[in-house]
């Protein structure tokens, strides 16, 4: 048998050859000193290189496909619930107080104080006319 290639050897390595002809490898190897030794070497830089090389994001893009599809279960959730639809008996009290010298909508003591603060300015000499 011929000496197997380098990218034989690299594939071979990561167990990625098909089952005959990493047999044939395999058992090449095994009598030829010179292919363990480039094999070795190829294992050593295929260490390095796993250590070198930050950590697979395999997990982490499993994670997000798993987040966006629960997203989107929730989000079809939300959009296809029914609506509420309220009683019409029921009176609708508003939390806001319309000023109807300012016309802007505010509530509690911030109300009180604008308010109060436009009666002074109503109440002042120039209000209203042109400078």
């Amino acid at each position: 048998m011929n000496h197997p290639t380098g990218d034989e050897l690299l594939l071979f390595a990561y167990d990625e050859l098909p089952e005959d002809r990493a047999a044939q490898i395999e058992s090449h190897i095994e009598s030829c000193g010179a292919c363990q030794r480039e094999l070795a070497q190829v294992e050593r830089g295929r260490a390095a290189l796993d250590f070198a090389l930050p950590p697979r994001r395999q997990r982490a893009i499993v994670w997000t496909a798993l987040a966006l599809a629960a997203a989107a279960v929730i989000a079809g959730v939300v959009l296809a619930r029914s609506v509420v639809v309220p009683d019409p008996g029921r009176h609708w009290t508003p939390t806001t107080t319309w000023s109807g010298t300012a016309g802007y909508v505010t509530g509690g003591k911030a109300m009180l104080d604008i308010d109060v603060q436009l009666t002074r300015l109503e109440q002042e000499r120039y209000y209203g006319l042109p400078n």
